[in-house]
């Protein structure tokens, strides 16, 4: 078993999971501190590295594509003060940071551990219920339904909807973004039957972020959804078992507009009346005419 203890943190490797427990000194983030001890299954590796500094180094882990839910989620955007899967070391503990890597990379060649992606998650997520506060509201999560509920700072288009709940069988994605220099950050869910591009101060179905404390949180909820949506790999493969004839439609072109929809009617009307369409093609017509509006 190799081990290493430092202030930021403690990481266990018994060969086959690697744990991870967060120091309780106070420059561990409030995330950390939240998520607690992560067990990591050797599988989910894709390797191991270690950094030197001048007065500290960094170990680091690097997960197979599609192995963490909470990965997925935030797009690889979680900053180094966050990312539960780096651990500070201190410069006389340096040594004791090799071996520990060195012993994972060796299990990782022992067990022939392949570095590409997985089509599954291999760590859980965060546990449910939870619920964060941050930025324009609240964001919570039970397994079956996300609620976001609103403060006294949200928009008022978007607060004079009221709280929001979304069934997890009609939520498409989920993504997290911190919010860097003066853009804001959001956490977002798209939702399969009523998608918007509207920006997160104006999308009931998005909580604004402003770059507080608090804002790293909202990144649990957003990971405890993705642990229970369709893996990224599986919905890959069922899109390229998709028959050609079930394929989804196109996006419509640029030009084809409610406006130009409308003009197009009118032309067929004209057709169908000077006689150059049959009441049978103006019919047929129409209706693929109807269902892009």
């Amino acid at each position: 078993m190799a081990e290493i203890i430092q202030k930021d943190g403690t990481w266990t490797f018994d060969g086959d999971a690697l744990r991870l427990t967060p120091g309780r000194d106070k420059s561990v983030s409030l995330l950390r501190r939240t998520v607690g001890e992560l067990t990591v299954p050797l599988g989910a590796l894709a390797g191991i590295s270690f950094e030197q500094g001048k007065k500290a180094g960094r170990l680091r882990l690097r997960l197979r594509e599609g192995a963490d839910p909470l990965l997925q989620a935030t797009g690889g955007r979680l900053a180094e003060p966050h990312d539960p899967y780096q651990l500070i070391v201190e410069s006389d503990r340096y040594g004791v940071a090799e071996y520990f890597a060195d012993e994972v990379r060796g299990a990782l060649l022992l067990d022939q551990v392949p570095s590409g992606p997985v089509d599954a998650y291999l760590l859980p997520g965060p546990s449910v219920p939870l619920s964060v506060s941050a930025g324009d509201g609240t964001a919570s999560f039970d397994g079956e339904q996300v609620r976001l509920e609103w403060n006294w700072k949200t928009d008022e288009g978007k607060a004079s909807a009221g709280a929001r709940t979304l069934a997890l069988a009609d939520i498409a994605a989920v993504e997290w973004q911190p919010a860097v220099g003066l853009e804001n950050g959001h956490l977002r869910f798209t939702v399969s039957k009523a998608p918007t591009k509207a920006p997160p101060k104006h999308d009931p179905n998005a909580v604004e972020l402003w770059g507080f404390k608090k804002d790293p949180l909202m990144a649990l909820v957003a990971a405890a959804v993705q642990a229970r949506l369709p893996h990224p790999a599986r919905r890959a493969a069922l899109e390229e078992a998709r028959p050609a004839d079930e394929a989804p439609a196109a996006a419509p072109a640029a030009e084809d507009d409610h406006d130009a929809l409308l003009r197009r009617l009118r032309e067929l009307g004209e057709l169908h009346r000077s006689g150059v369409l049959t009441d049978e093609e103006f019919t047929l017509a129409k209706q693929a005419v109807l269902k892009r509006m």
